[in-house]
């Protein structure tokens, strides 16, 4: 069995796994005329050096639902929505007269928002095959539409009343979401034996101040698009490469000692590559935290997550000596944290979860396994039940405990000083966070 999409062979080498599983995956895109003027507005942020975080997660999931051996096709035109799912011209009008033909589709907000406006009440019959490839994360209180639109919770995203593990994100902010992520690129033995242990040159783009601190020590790379009739505004004494392929930065990563981030963008997979590659990660501290009741970026988002750094992650899960985290306010906080640096020497390092076998090792529990939840049982002096998404919850004062009553605003994101959250305990398997040990 071949299946050809977009004169890409999808098909080949999976077909015989594909036959035993027997299921079929879809990726759902715009209209024609809107992916167009995204398209004209994207392509040139790519070229220029723009982030491409996003696009890396989509291609490692078209990559590992492939190599897992599902049937995979893939939609980015109205065209093809319509003939894939077998819906009715018009706006949705018409309902969908057969099953549907997949047992996942993975789109995003945009993704969804057209699949409504086409499928029509349809769409609320087949919620459970959607998984939305969602970088920051969804809580509870701006999933659920009737609760979001009461308590101010309502965005321009969320309130789908999805449950909330369908929201898939690139980091593991939350167990509310599931922790889909992508894979950066591993170091084999070879490449190991041959890192360069006498490094000296950092990776920066950022404050001529900060900058200038770290030529006292090594030598600055950057690696910042320009122009030949507009040259980039960066330090004389920085080294600047212009915007280079895969292998040849990732060569640069491997004679650098230092990587520095300079506060944007947010939880994207060049530091974890440069990690990887054997530097150690210097990233800001933020105070007070950014969030979106703080910062226009997060401003709108359906989370109220408060971003402690650069990449929390990294700073979290990994830490020192591989991530150094400080407050760039801090001049000689700075620069002791840069001397510091010049004389640890570490080794290349790539959590599991962001290894090739660590992301088709999750996927294939997503498709194939349930979430484990573990039971909580709890003596209370009275109880109450009410539509609240910091419940269930145990108040130490009075010894009552609040239940949930609503299944989709169970949340263990979601805090308040008047409460003891309560939240399913749970273990991990070690370097994948987002499976429990007994999950595979």
């Amino acid at each position: 069995m071949e299946r050809i999409c977009g004169g890409v062979e999808v098909g080949g080498g999976g077909e015989e796994v594909g036959r035993m599983w027997g299921e079929e995956m879809w990726r759902c895109g715009e209209e024609e005329e809107e992916e167009e003027e995204r398209g004209r507005e994207r392509s040139p942020k790519v070229l220029k050096g723009g982030p491409l975080g996003e696009m890396v997660q989509w291609a490692d999931i078209f990559s590992a639902l492939y190599v897992l051996g599902h049937d995979l096709k893939i939609s980015v035109s109205l065209k093809e929505l319509q003939g894939f799912l077998g819906v009715p011209p018009g706006r949705g009008s018409c309902p969908l007269t057969g099953p549907l033909p997949f047992d996942l589709i993975y789109t995003d907000y945009h993704g969804l928002q057209h699949m409504k406006q086409h499928m029509g009440l349809s769409l609320r019959r087949h919620k459970c095959h959607i998984r939305v490839i969602d970088s920051f994360g969804t809580e509870p209180p701006y999933n659920l539409e009737e609760y979001a639109t009461l308590h101010g919770y309502r965005t321009n995203w969320g309130y789908w009343s999805l449950n909330c593990k369908q929201y898939m994100t690139m980091f593991p902010h939350t167990p509310d979401n599931s922790f889909m992520g992508f894979v950066a690129e591993e170091l084999n033995e070879t490449e190991r034996r041959h890192i360069q242990r006498n490094k000296v040159n950092s990776m920066a783009l950022g404050s001529e101040n900060f900058l200038s601190v770290l030529h006292r020590y090594m030598e600055v790379h950057g690696t910042v698009y320009f122009e030949m009739q507009r040259p980039p505004e960066v330090p004389a004494f920085v080294k600047n490469h212009g915007l280079l392929p895969q292998q040849e930065l990732q060569l640069l990563l491997r004679r650098a000692k230092l990587f520095i981030g300079m506060g944007f963008p947010y939880e994207g997979p060049a530091p974890l590559e440069a990690i990887a590659n054997g530097c150690v990660f210097l990233q800001p501290k933020f105070s007070p935290s950014h969030s979106s009741m703080n910062h226009a970026f997060f401003r709108g988002k359906p989370t109220s997550r408060q971003v402690s750094s650069q990449h929390p992650y990294a700073e979290q899960y990994i830490g020192p000596p591989h991530v150094v985290t400080v407050d760039f306010n801090n001049t000689r906080e700075f620069d002791q944290a840069v001397r510091q640096i010049m004389t640890t020497n570490v080794e290349p390092f790539l959590p599991y979860e962001y290894t090739c076998e660590g992301m088709l090792e999750r996927l294939h529990a997503y498709i194939h396994h349930q979430s484990c939840v573990d039971a909580l049982d709890l003596a209370c002096e009275s109880l109450e039940a009410e539509r609240n998404h910091l419940f269930p919850a145990f108040s130490s004062e009075s010894g009552e405990c609040s239940l949930q009553t609503e299944p989709l605003l169970y949340s263990c994101s979601g805090a308040a000083p008047q409460y003891q959250r309560l939240c399913p305990c749970r273990d991990f398997r070690p370097g994948q966070v987002a499976l429990c040990r007994d999950c595979l």
